[in-house]
């Protein structure tokens, strides 16, 4: 199986995509994905994958995520490759 190709809005709410051998083992999205978005991803893997994670446990609407994605993705990556740099 080729790497997993997402629709934009879906892709867009994934921060990470694990894979063993071209096989999807773990799906980590920024918050958690609703029921619907998992049934849309299982609909394109064809399988009842439940390997679903998130960064964050609240729960945001799409208006709110489409409102503040990127200052959320830029501010985690920030911290994120900041742990590095700190003492």
């Amino acid at each position: 199986m080729p790497k997993l190709t997402l629709p934009t809005h879906l892709e867009d709410k994934i921060f990470e995509i694990k894979y063993d051998d071209d096989v999807v083992l773990k799906i980590t999205s920024y918050f958690p994905l609703t029921e619907y978005e998992k049934h849309e991803i299982n609909s394109i893997l064809d399988m009842d994958f439940s390997g679903y994670h998130s960064i964050f446990t609240d729960t945001v609407s799409d208006e709110e995520w489409n409102r503040t994605k990127e200052q959320i993705k830029k501010r985690f990556n920030d911290e994120l490759f900041g742990i590095d740099k700190k003492s």
